[in-house]
């Protein structure tokens, strides 16, 4: 019988092949054949000589892949590639790659992602090589220099019927620990990339560890509102401690290769090159009895005693309440990684397997998956994204004008390493600006932000100049000037004068569009809008505004540049105003509103963030400062008087010399190290008088007895109409994007899946009858605008889209 130096088998699952195909083929003696159940293709030949056809066949006997490498045929390699049904799996890829070597090993690749099918793929494999004799090890590693990047997202959140105990526990009992960690012969995982979820658990269950400097491991399953389930929750604080296991699982934190090392996580650390052959060598050694077998559910060493590890669990608990009482997968992960520890870890197993079989149908494991997907939704431009278009790269941009927002901007880019030049009218303006930058700068430092080299790094990135003589090198500039178009017409006149001919023109400005701006220039294709959030530097967040004339390529450019400011880019068409910062705006002023009729400040504070915002309005008002706020909800107020609200309270505030967290007074007094405490004179002195100039009735004050629920909507509410407005008039791509800016840009809980999102929980009808109630009341502001009184009246999401609200991207 003649040996291949390979045989590929490529099969469709459930079509199994027949082993008599292969026997003719065997005496020709053909040194690499290949076979194909759908198409003619071409393979060549070891020496490159010449190629052999595929042969073109449906399988049909029922022999599976494992009993062709049973004897039947001499190999050195095989490989197996598993392709799943294209009904069920869409545009995706489950394969397990097998290879057998002469030293009596066998290597077995993952596919990136995990599903199903990969496990129950593995399972048979694994099942396959153990009943061999002349199989010694087993090494388990991924495909491309990518171990897993976890369980296939798709799976959770969805409804599942009520499973038997058998169910439950196959994945995790019958094939992680009683198939895998049971096996008679050694498993070594080799990692290099990404190890993340339910592959990192497959490598937990493995008798060893090799992995590369570079690799990152981590169970990251809560930021989806589930466990990990394949025994996750026991086997890593067995390997690694109890105390830093619960803050990789609770804070879904990735760990790199040498970290795992240290933490006993891995067993060794092997260049890429060599990771396979450290690996094969490893298990090997196992199977000798020169290296230790280890069954890491079982391991007890690096546990804490007993009463030292509940005191933990009990801390953890209490952490995890503080932290986000509105959910409860943290505190259901923190009781089954307990009950292993002070009962059995496979009972514990059990455990854990029903408790990812409820989590994963619960509402917050629905919302932070919708969560994950529209943030990654939100890079594909239609239009654009099909054109594989590569960013350009940016390394110098230059600001022109003064004020708090471009001294902001010039930090955040110095502290990403970009050159940033400073444009003026004179010197005094340009050394005040330049003095606030370094100020932020040095504001990094004392708040352990940045280290003294860093800062000395970052002041020879900043420049200033009065002219336009430095510009020819420019990437990139962002124009912040006053809200006069001509000022902004003569600056985009001279920049397309002086700048190179890639250079990006763009606008902080939301008072006039970008067809106006750009109207003295010729070069329309490359004016963009680029907008950061009210608070620049704390939000993950950046808003790119386009026109039809806008090029592709610049768009693709801006996207890379917010990315590598480690912000989240959303794409919007051009308008009067700023998508998410009048969302933002709306969300504020109707706090103010409430306060001015008598609702407590500190209580309305105190109700947002126990609903999940990461800050109070109040908070947010005095970080982003008194003189900033007023000014960008004055031109809110001018823009829109028909539905916005004008404050006198601030005007009141700033009267007695209170401006936010900047002076140290503002909603809040404010300690040296920046701490917040409540003002007791803020309600009688200033809010009561803001209250009588404002001419508030006893009837309007009403509010005063709101619950935390109502306060919750009442503020929110306007926020949610303001973002169907800008759906109805076509200003974004999809709703989801809107979810995503109120979840980065104004710190909505991710856990509650976004502010269109959020709204599925009571429909369309309840949001259009109680802001329909509040305007009657307390007049335009509340208004329900026409998107929400066209869902209302259809009864329908406010999340589900029309034709008639399609996007004008």
């Amino acid at each position: 019988m003649a040996r291949f130096t390979n045989l590929l088998v490529d099969f469709v699952l459930g079509h199994p092949t027949s082993l008599t195909l292969l026997k003719p083929l065997a005496s020709r003696g053909t040194p690499f054949l290949a076979f194909s159940s759908r198409h003619n293709l071409s393979f060549p030949r070891s020496n490159n000589e010449n190629k052999i056809p595929l042969l073109s066949c449906r399988f049909v006997a029922d022999q599976h892949v494992q009993k062709l490498i049973q004897g039947e045929v001499e190999l050195f390699q095989v490989e197996v590639h598993y392709k799943p049904f294209k009904g069920n799996r869409k545009g995706q890829e489950d394969q397990i790659h097998r290879e057998l070597s002469w030293e009596g090993d066998v290597k077995l690749s993952l596919s990136c992602f995990v599903t199903f099918l990969v496990i129950l793929s593995l399972k048979e494999n694994i099942e396959g090589v153990l009943s061999r004799d002349d199989v010694k090890a087993i090494v388990i590693t991924g495909l491309n220099g990518k171990f897993s990047g976890g369980f296939d997202v798709t799976v959770f959140g969805g409804i599942q019927g009520k499973k038997t105990k058998k169910e439950l526990g196959f994945m995790s009992i019958q094939f992680v620990t009683d198939t895998l960690e049971a096996a008679k012969k050694p498993l070594v995982a080799a990692i290099d990339g990404p190890a993340f979820g339910g592959g990192l658990e497959i490598a937990l269950a493995c008798h060893a560890r090799i992995s590369t400097s570079s690799a990152q491991l981590g169970l990251t399953e809560l930021q989806y509102g589930i466990l990990p389930g394949l025994g996750g929750t026991q086997r890593l604080p067995r390997l690694v401690g109890l105390q830093k296991a619960l803050e990789m699982i609770l804070m879904s934190k990735r760990v790199n290769g040498k970290e795992a090392l240290r933490l006993s996580l891995v067993d060794a650390i092997s260049p890429a090159d060599k990771l396979l052959k450290v690996a094969r060598q490893w298990s090997l050694d196992i199977f000798e009895c020169r290296r230790p077998w280890v069954l890491s559910l079982y391991k007890t060493d690096k546990l804490e005693p007993m009463g030292e590890a509940k005191a933990i669990l009990n801390s953890a608990r209490i952490q995890a309440q503080r932290q986000n009482p509105n959910v409860m997968h943290p505190l259901v992960c923190i009781d089954v990684i307990e009950q292993g520890i002070v009962s059995d870890p496979r009972n514990a197993l059990w455990k854990e397997a029903e408790a990812l079989q409820e989590l994963r149908q619960s509402s917050t494991c629905r919302s932070l998956v919708h969560t994950f997907f529209s943030q990654r939704q939100i890079f594909k431009i239609p239009g654009i994204s099909l054109m594989n278009l590569q960013p350009r790269k940016i390394s110098k941009v230059a600001i022109i004008g003064g004020g708090l927002m471009s001294s902001e901007i010039a930090t955040m880019l110095i502290l990403r390493n970009y050159q940033v030049i400073l444009k003026e009218k004179n010197e005094k303006n340009l050394s005040e600006e330049i003095s606030r930058a370094k100020e932020n700068l040095q504001n990094q430092v004392k708040h352990g932000k940045a280290t003294q080299n860093d800062l000395e790094k970052a002041f020879s990135l900043l420049s200033g100049v009065l002219d336009y003589d430095n510009f020819k090198e420019v990437d990139l500039v962002i124009e912040t000037e006053t809200e006069s178009l001509s000022l902004k017409q003569e600056i985009f006149a001279e920049l397309e004068k002086w700048c190179p001919q890639h250079c990006i023109f763009t606008s902080n400005s939301s008072t006039f569009s970008l067809r106006s701006v750009g109207e003295r220039t010729k070069c329309q294709n490359r004016i963009a809008r680029v907008h950061f959030c009210l608070l620049p530097a704390g939000m993950p967040f950046m808003e790119i505004v386009r026109t039809e004339g806008t090029s592709p390529q610049v768009t693709v450019d801006l996207i890379d540049f917010g990315r590598k400011l480690r912000k989240t880019p959303i794409v919007v068409i051009d308008r009067k105003g700023c998508t998410v910062n009048d969302m933002f705006v709306t969300y504020l002023l109707a706090a103010i509103l409430l306060s001015e009729r008598g609702v407590e400040v500190y209580k309305i504070d105190q109700a947002l963030e126990s609903f999940g915002m990461q800050f109070g309005p109040f908070r947010i008002i005095d970080m982003i400062g008194f003189q900033a706020f007023v000014a960008i909800s004055k031109m809110f107020v001018e823009r829109i008087p028909d539905r916005s609200y004008k404050s006198i309270l601030l005007s009141v505030l700033q009267h007695h010399e209170r401006q936010g967290r900047c002076n140290g007074k503002g909603f809040y007094k404010y300690d040296n190290c920046g701490k917040a405490y409540p003002d007791p004179e803020l309600n009688n002195k200033y809010i009561k008088k803001a209250g009588n100039l404002s001419n508030v009735t006893v009837d309007a004050a009403k509010p005063t007895k709101l619950s935390d629920t109502e306060i919750v909507e009442m503020i929110l509410f306007p926020a949610l109409n303001e973002a169907c407005r800008i759906i109805f008039e076509g200003i974004v791509i999809r709703s989801s994007d809107l979810d995503v800016a109120s979840v980065l840009g104004i710190g909505f809980p991710t856990y509650r899946g976004g502010i269109i999102y959020w709204s599925n929980s009571f429909g369309s009808k309840y949001v259009h009858s109680r802001l329909e109630k509040w305007s009657e009341e307390y007049g335009d502001f509340f208004k329900p605008c026409d998107y929400i009184l066209q869902k209302s009246a259809e009864g329908i999401s406010l999340e589900k889209e029309t034709n008639e609200t399609k996007s004008k991207l």
